[in-house]
Order: C-alpha cells, then sequence, then structure tokens
C-alpha cells in the first residue's frame, strides 16, 4: 500500500529544504576537507620587501609600518637609501637600529651593499673585500644575519678570460666570507651582472670560493631560463640558495609560479623578497602583491 505524500504547507517545505541545505553543506564541507588533504605537505613561503626600489626614500619607522600594514614579513635595506644604515652609524645609532626591528613584527633579514669583486684592477677589488668585511660588521650590530654582495659582469672584452674573472671573485668571496664568519654573518651572492648572472657560472664561484660561508641570492632573471631552464638552474644551486629577489609577479616572461614550487618543494626557509618601483600607492601595491604571492601558492 503506497503512503500519501504529506500535503504542501509552509512548515514541510522548510523543514525539507532545511534538510536540503544541511546535506549541502555536509558535502561541501567534506568535499573542502578531502582538498585540503589533499594538498601537499610543503612549508609555506615568506614574504619580505628589498629597499629598492619601493622603499628606497622610506626611514625605518615608514618601513615597519608599510610592511606590517601588508603582512610583509622581513625587510632587506639596501646601501644608500634613506633608512640611513651604513657603516658611517656610530655604536649607539647601531644599537637603536637593532632595538627598533626587534620590537617590530618586521625582521631585518639582510644589509644589501653593492660590493663587487670583478674588476680588472687588483686595488679596486681589494677596495671592495675591506668594504665588505666592514659590512658585515655593522650587519652583526643592527641585527641582520647576512650581507648581500655581486658580481657585476665579466671581462672578456678587456682580454681576461671568463674563467680567470670567475675565480677572482670566488677567491675573494672566501676571504670576505672568513670574516664574516667571525661576526656570525652570512654572505649571499646575488645572481649579477652580464655572463656572471648565468647559474653555470654561479656555481663556478662558489666553488672557486671554497667557503661554508657563501650562499646564493636568487635573483629572478631571465638567464634563469638559459642552460636548460630554471628547473635545471634551481637544481644546480638549489641547497645553496638563502635568499630570493622577485621582480613584478605579473610579468609572464618569467614562470614565478612554477620558482615558488620548487623553492617549496626544495623546502626553502628563507624569505622572498619583492624588489619592485616606487608607486604613490605603495601599501596597496604591496598588498596586491602579497595576494598574487599567495595565489601563485594556491593559498587564496
Amino acid at each position: 500500500m503506497k503512503t500519501s505524500p504529506s500535503p504542501f504547507t509552509r512548515r514541510n517545505f522548510f523543514k525539507r529544504a532545511g534538510g536540503a541545505a544541511a546535506a549541502g553543506l555536509f558535502f561541501q564541507r567534506g568535499s573542502a576537507a578531502a582538498g585540503a588533504e589533499e594538498k601537499p605537505s610543503r612549508p609555506l613561503l615568506k614574504l619580505g620587501l628589498v629597499t629598492y626600489n619601493l622603499a628606497r626614500s622610506w626611514d625605518i619607522e615608514t618601513i615597519i609600518k608599510n610592511c606590517a600594514e601588508a603582512k610583509f614579513e622581513a625587510v632587506e635595506l639596501l646601501t644608500s637609501h634613506a633608512h640611513g644604515v651604513e657603516v658611517s652609524l656610530s655604536p649607539g645609532e647601531r644599537k637603536k637600529v637593532r632595538a627598533r626591528f626587534e620590537s617590530s613584527p618586521v625582521k631585518l633579514a639582510s644589509l644589501g651593499s653593492a660590493f663587487e669583486f670583478h674588476s680588472a684592477d687588483p686595488q679596486e677589488v681589494r677596495r671592495n673585500i675591506e668594504g665588505a668585511k666592514e659590512y658585515s660588521k655593522l650587519a652583526a650590530e643592527v641585527g641582520a644575519p647576512a650581507i648581500k654582495v655581486r658580481p657585476n659582469g665579466l671581462q672578456v672584452k678587456k682580454g681576461i678570460p671568463e674563467e680567470a674573472t670567475l675565480n677572482q671573485i670566488g677567491e675573494a668571496l672566501a676571504e670576505v666570507g672568513a670574516a664574516a664568519a667571525q661576526n656570525g654573518i652570512e654572505v649571499r651572492v646575488e645572481v649579477h651582472g652580464e655572463g656572471t648572472s648565468r647559474l653555470p657560472n654561479i656555481q663556478k664561484i662558489l666553488d672557486a670560493s671554497k667557503s661554508g660561508n657563501v650562499f646564493v641570492c636568487w635573483n629572478s632573471n631571465q638567464s634563469d631560463l638559459l642552460d636548460g631552464g630554471l628547473k635545471a638552474n634551481f637544481e644546480l644551486v638549489k641547497g645553496q640558495i638563502r635568499f630570493v629577489h622577485m621582480r613584478e609577479l605579473y610579468l609572464e616572461e618569467y614562470p614565478f609560479r612554477q620558482l615558488l614550487s620548487l623553492l617549496r618543494g626544495a623546502g626553502y626557509k628563507g624569505y622572498c623578497c619583492a624588489e619592485i618601483p616606487e608607486s604613490a600607492d605603495p601599501v596597496r601595491v604591496m598588498k596586491y602583491y602579497r595576494g598574487l604571492f599567495l595565489a601563485y601558492q594556491d593559498l587564496i
């Protein structure tokens, strides 16, 4: 005997609708949970800022305020910018810089210099070596864990073989690395310069240094896509990457999503720092940048 259907009433309608909604919510939550479980368990990347060029005119208070508002976790202070963190600071001023960052939510991740060791002039190379040593003392006293240096090109046009310049840079870095280690400071070599920004040449420089305190600052150059492509170049130096510079994430010419995936897959624990142009609305730009940074990791 068939049971007669319940008469259509407002009470029955809302009862059935409520049951359907509850069932839908259950399956939606279940699907979301399943999706979350399927995501690979890899470390989240940390976002920071390079003061070049967005923050070049900001003092320390503005850097901290804007980074905190945009949820940037750290900053690399480049030399010659308005923050004024230079070797000319007195011991008392250095203590104040350290205390200010230590009391803030923004980490002082690095001091960025323009010291370079590729010159054909031995006296110029020596000047840069000694300058980098002093800079490592500054880093230690203001609470930065590392300094950034760079190669800035080859000297083949002057008749100097490529290998000779790469070895010269490496040998200079060995001296800088040893001195910095005594101050508890890492030396990070920016992937920079014509010819010297090719990752196989960066690896030759590191090999020539024979140093356990000289590492790589990945610089997101187009030359990363040469010599076998991004993945091949990343694999070449992945164990030595301690810092990452990133350009505008919207640039289609560079595979930033792939880079972030490689960094997470390698268990990278350092900072990925935006190195972007100045803006009349900087915090808004930083917030959009962070949103794209998260989206490229499928986190939002």
